[in-house]
């Protein structure tokens, strides 16, 4: 859940930052500016490489083995997109000698590249939340499998959600591991799977909340619960992945299953006398504060730190406080099983 819900809010911010017109790309001398780039070849005293390259990497007039590396081919950089960077820089640092703030460009923040990074705070944070994602899926499953009791003739563990378990651990990584993708460079193709691993996380993530929240055991009733939503979360799926990107649909969605869960954990923890019921309050309580990192939405600090780094970094706590939620409920549930088999 620590992710999932405030993804909601990511999305959220996404879909009206990709909506509303920025003032950046508007200004009409950062206009002139791309147009006399994509001439030129050159922003000032810089030399824009890629300028000088085909559309299909190839340099002009040059044998096929001058090509642009492949590293540079992967991250999408061509001529326009460095012209609008370099536009951008050149037109922030004449805002800044006149006194005026930072503006958004095509929806997002002016942020400064480092290396292969364009986003590299927010990038940066994905990836450690990615490793302590990691680290508490393997933790758990070292606990499930080799720390507590199994089952004597089958040899599966006695906590019923192992399985779902691992499976929320998988996805979890996965949207993370796209989510730093998608901030080390943002394209049609890193957007789209960003989006999409988010939106699956987001789904699975209800169907896991319904099942242990009412502590669903039996597996008839878990395909009966469970497979209306998978139904409705591969079609939504689909149809965002080979019909239509539709931000605005995706965005109704991941607000209602993520509004969905985040109650059904709020009405358990306020009703169960499970002894770790404080640690998913103190996940609501944190991703609400964090919530208005991302509503205050302010620019980036020297160009690298806004309000959604932020928002990246609280999701390292957040996401370590939740899994140390699943151990403790992993251990309660196997002790209370194994003092009944006796």
């Amino acid at each position: 859940m620590d992710r999932c819900w405030l993804l909601v809010i990511f999305l959220f911010g996404c879909f009206f930052g990709a909506t509303d017109a920025s003032e950046g790309d508007a200004d009409p001398l950062y206009r002139v500016c791309i147009e006399q780039c994509e001439k030129m070849g050159s922003v000032g005293d810089i030399s824009i490489q890629h300028c000088q390259f085909l559309s299909d990497g190839v340099l002009a007039d040059s044998p096929w083995y001058m090509q642009e590396p492949l590293y540079v081919q992967w991250k999408q950089w061509n001529c326009r997109s460095d012209c609008q960077y370099f536009c951008m820089m050149r037109r922030e640092k004449e805002r800044e000698a006149l006194g005026l703030r930072p503006v958004k460009y095509y929806g997002k923040w002016p942020f400064k590249r480092s290396s292969v990074l364009q986003e590299p705070v927010s990038a940066v944070l994905s990836a450690l939340t990615l490793v302590v994602q990691f680290n508490g899926w393997l933790s758990f499953f070292l606990l499930s499998y080799y720390k507590l009791p199994l089952r004597p003739h089958s040899g599966r563990t006695y906590y019923e959600y192992t399985c779902l378990w691992h499976i929320y651990g998988l996805l979890s990584m996965n949207a993370w591991f796209w989510g730093a993708i998608y901030h080390t460079r943002c394209f049609d193709l890193t957007e789209k799977l960003d989006h999409l691993s988010s939106v699956a996380l987001i789904g699975f993530a209800l169907i896991l909340a319904v099942l242990r929240t009412f502590n669903v055991k039996t597996e008839a009733s878990r395909v009966m619960i469970a497979a209306p939503l998978l139904a409705f979360l591969t079609t939504h799926i689909l149809y965002l992945n080979f019909y239509e990107l539709d931000h605005e649909l995706n965005m109704k969605v991941c607000v209602a299953m993520g509004i969905g869960q985040v109650l059904l954990w709020s009405v358990w923890a306020g009703v169960t006398r499970h002894p770790s019921r404080f640690k998913i309050w103190a996940v609501v309580i944190g991703g609400a504060m964090a919530i208005f990192l991302e509503l205050y939405d302010f620019p980036p600090h020297k160009g690298y730190v806004d309000s959604h780094a932020l928002w990246h970094a609280t999701n390292i706590p957040l996401a370590y406080l939740w899994w140390s939620f699943v151990y403790e409920d992993v251990e309660f549930r196997t002790s209370a099983i194994t003092k009944k088999a006796r």
